[in-house]
């Protein structure tokens, strides 16, 4: 179990976010099977909160087959 990458959270970690520098944008996913260098995986709170830099975009992938808004 993994918890949530922001800090001072110690909810469990549900999504992967993952930057793609090159086209701007981060993609928001299910929660990856290994922790990953330079991915931050986060809580429901926190994938519910989270948004781009100005100017990027954010793609929200499924998470257990509900898509999220």
């Amino acid at each position: 179990m993994r918890t949530c990458s922001r800090t001072a959270c110690t909810a469990t970690a549900v999504a992967t976010m993952t930057y793609v520098y090159a086209d701007s944008t981060a993609v928001l996913g299910p929660l990856s099977i290994q922790p990953e260098p330079g991915a931050y995986d986060l809580c429901t709170r926190h994938v519910e909160r989270t948004s781009a830099p100005l100017g990027w975009e954010v793609i929200r992938l499924p998470l257990d087959g509900v898509t999220p808004e």
